[in-house]
């Protein structure tokens, strides 16, 4: 049986709010390869295409080198075959004559007997070459045909000195085109000295460059095919991981909701018996889980007996589909019972078509407590206005009955069951005996809305005075006091008062006056008041506005840093221009400055509306000046300042950490910036008796006498705003001042024009008394 203490439950399992992820050996093998396949199924597809790739292109000059090689051999062949049996052919011929009267028609007609033009293949020529290198013949005929051998085969000599020792080689002819050639002599020939065979390249590897082309056609769409392999590999393995990471997201924010609402999720598999707690259920018990599921006599031992029976629930759930709507008492880890309201309803698992009961639980026991609070608090209520002297009815907002003591039935004649709570006012008080004289009371000055007040004579003399008020929920209260003997007094005073009138009437003429001038003060008093009220209300006015407007402007303007920022980065693409980026960076830098104003207007309308809370302790002045000296490092190094400290490591002032950082930075900010270059910004500090002074020194321009009145307030600036040449909000050194004076202390300028400016910062020592920090506040407005 499980017992409730800090240990029984701990541990993870794989579920997402009891849902089980997929459990297969395969699939978790998958899971743990996964990390390095992303990088490995990359590696080996982009290895196979470029072995693909490699090997084709290796086929492929093979074959490009075979076909040449059988080209050289054939053209070779050829041409020792025409050289060797052209001189026989010429001799053979009917009607042959000497070469030397032999015209070029003549030859190539035998040409044409030995070779047919059909035999040869595309691009081939054969050529009769004469001894003085001119062309007495070429087959097949070639329109515009040079006559010498050397201008057909362009600039190659080799042919022509070396003649067959020079066997095929590759030549340019004089069109450009690259070809194979080789010449043969002949023998006897009639004139005819050589015989040249040449055959261009392109027509040599024709066949070739088409089985290449077919080739690369089949690799690029093997590669094609690889390529979208992997990219559809690799978006599936992001879309995986896109989903395991928003699975877990939506657990730790759904398990965070849960925490901070103090609820807890159950999922409770019926057939299986079977129970799954969220970690926020833990959490509001004080267990730590130490299995995903829990077995159902686990949690009923943790159930309060009297509350609730998990086996008849079970089976009420085995019989019909139903929700649960129940409140019960459940074992915590520190063995108190804690209320819980659990709401569920049937839920059918897709998978296996079991039923679970699905829901939630909320910790309802500070409900409990302050139902039984407001229990006990009513009955000492009712025995309190059952206690008291008074007649007290309370009616509600519908002029029902809530609650009176016997002296409101004795006062108007009413019986326990006349006076029922719950009835309505006309049916109680048509039953009552109402009051023979009512006299009512004139309200005061400032009257209260829906109240009244008035006096009563019962019939045996007596006089009440009823009070009644009405309550914030519309309802009303009516309270009856005996006021018999303070009307018995008030005519003997009533009787005095007839006496003195004849006084006072002696008296009011030489009162008169003094009344006059009385009230002449008191108009003039009324006039101040009002004038300091209009005036106090436009300042909190003013304060408000520009909190409101700072805020209304930091929106937009935190959008507009943000474009910038993401702009000048150009994380979208280029920008194209310089002049984009410089404007980027012009954007940015405008949009720091005026967010740097908006905050200084918002600390100063949170000083004017006093909403400001210190929390002061010892704080070491060492540390906040060198956190402050970061900031305005790189300021002072661009123009060229020079930045000394003269200070105690050990000096503390009692202070807010945050406010004392503000007040140094505004001050350093000050001096740097009013300080020309080549200049000179001193920092330092010494003890009082009470206090710690810190000094700002540089030798910046100085402010004039006139200006040092005005200063230190907001939106007051030395320059005016025609000639202003510094930038600012003027509001440092007023953010500055409001903040030393809220710490008990103050601030100083002494300055002269030309030749720089000392503020002095009067903050209090940890462990100085009221008396001393009310005297040098004096000292310091002084």
């Amino acid at each position: 049986m499980l017992e409730a203490d800090p240990a029984p439950f701990s541990a993870r399992a794989a579920t997402i709010l009891g849902i089980s992820r997929v459990s297969k050996a395969a699939h978790q093998r998958l899971a743990h390869a996964e990390s390095w396949l992303r990088f490995a199924v990359p590696a080996m597809l982009a290895a196979f295409l470029l072995c693909l790739g490699t090997v084709t292109a290796l086929q492929l000059s093979g074959h490009r080198e075979e076909v040449v090689s059988d080209a050289r051999r054939d053209i070779d062949l050829v041409a020792r075959l025409t050289a060797g049996t052209l001189p026989a052919s010429l001799a053979r011929s009917p009607g042959a004559v000497p070469s030397e009267v032999m015209t070029p028609a003549a030859l190539r007609e035998r040409l044409v007997r030995l070779l047919p033009p059909g035999g040869l293949p595309a691009g081939r020529s054969v050529l009769l070459i004469g001894a003085d290198d001119a062309i007495l013949a070429a087959l097949p005929e070639q329109p515009g045909l040079p006559r010498q051998f050397g201008e057909f085969v362009g600039e190659v000599q080799v042919l022509g000195i070396m003649g067959e020792r020079a066997g095929v080689l590759n030549v340019v002819l004089g069109n450009g085109e690259r070809a194979l050639a080789t010449v043969r002599s002949v023998a006897g020939g009639a004139g005819i000295s050589q015989v040249a065979v040449v055959q261009t390249l392109d027509s040599v590897t024709a066949l070739w460059a088409g089985r290449a082309r077919i080739a690369a056609v089949l690799v690029g769409a093997v590669t094609l095919v690889v390529v979208c392999t992997g990219l559809a590999y690799a978006l599936q393995a992001d879309r995986a991981r896109a989903v395991d990471r928003v699975c877990e997201q939506v657990r730790q924010r759904l398990d965070t909701a849960l925490g901070r609402g103090r609820c807890g999720l159950w999922d409770w598999d019926i057939p299986r018996g079977r129970i799954y707690w969220s970690d926020s259920m833990y959490q509001l018990l004080g267990y730590v889980r130490e299995q995903e599921f829990l077995s159902f006599g686990d949690v009923n031992a943790l159930v309060h007996p009297d509350d609730t029976d998990l086996y008849g629930l079970a089976r009420q759930l085995a019989a019909r589909d139903t929700t649960v709507d129940h409140e019960f008492r459940i074992r915590a880890a520190g063995g108190e019972w804690v209320w819980l309201k659990a709401r569920a309803e049937i839920v059918q698992d897709l998978e296996d078509n079991g039923r679970h009961l699905v829901g939630i639980v909320i910790d309802i026991s500070e409900q409990r407590r302050l139902a039984e609070s407001t229990a006990t608090a009513d009955m000492r209520l009712r025995d309190a206005v059952e206690a008291v002297s008074e007649a007290f009815v309370l009616w509600d907002a519908q002029n029902r009955l809530v609650l009176c003591n016997s002296k409101f039935r004795r006062l108007h004649a009413l019986t326990s069951d006349e006076a029922q709570p719950g009835r309505r006012y006309d049916a109680i008080m048509g039953r009552a005996a109402l009051p023979t004289v009512r006299r009512e009371i004139p309200a005061g000055e400032f009257p209260e809305a829906g109240a009244r007040t008035f006096e009563a004579e019962l019939a045996d003399g007596r006089w009440l005075q009823i009070s009644e008020r009405r309550t914030k929920d519309g309802g009303y209260v009516s309270v009856g006091t005996d006021i018999t003997a303070l009307k018995r007094h008030q005519e003997r005073l009533v009787e005095s008062e007839r006496q003195l009138i004849a006084t006072i009437a002696d008296l009011k003429r030489s009162r008169r006056t003094l009344e006059i001038q009385t009230q002449q003060l008191a108009d003039l008093a009324e006039r101040y008041l009002d004038q300091k009220a209009q005036a106090e209300s436009a300042n909190r006015s003013k304060s408000e506005f520009l909190a409101n407007m700072s805020h209304e402007l930091r929106t937009p303007l935190n959008a507009i840093l943000g474009f910038a920022e993401v702009m000048e980065s150009e994380v979208f693409g280029s920008l194209g221009s310089e002049k984009y980026r410089e404007y980027c960076r012009d954007i940015r830098s405008s949009g720091h400055y005026l967010l740097s104003v908006i905050d200084d207007i918002l600390d100063m309308s949170r000083i004017d509306a006093r909403r400001v809370k210190l929390a002061k302790q010892p704080v070491a002045v060492s540390e906040a000046l060198e956190r402050a000296l970061k900031l305005i490092a790189e300021p002072a190094r661009m123009k060229g300042l020079t930045v000394s400290v003269e200070m105690s490591a050990d000096t503390l002032v009692m202070a807010d950490e945050r406010a004392l950082h503000q007040i140094l930075v505004n001050l350093l900010q000050n001096a740097v910036k009013f300080t020309p270059e080549a200049g000179r910004v001193a920092v330092r500090t010494r003890r009082a008796i009470d206090a710690v002074h810190i000094f700002v020194e540089d030798s910046g321009i100085g402010i004039p006498k006139a200006a040092l009145p005005k200063l230190g307030y907001p939106f007051e600036q030395v320059e005016t705003n025609f000639a202003r040449s510094y930038k600012g909000s003027g509001l440092g050194l007023a953010i500055a001042r409001s903040l030393a004076e809220l710490h008990g202390g103050g601030l100083r300028i002494r300055s002269e024009e030309g030749t720089g400016t000392i503020v002095l910062v009067r903050l209090p020592r940890p462990g100085r008394t009221e008396a001393a920090e009310a005297q040098e506040a004096a000292e310091l407005q002084a």
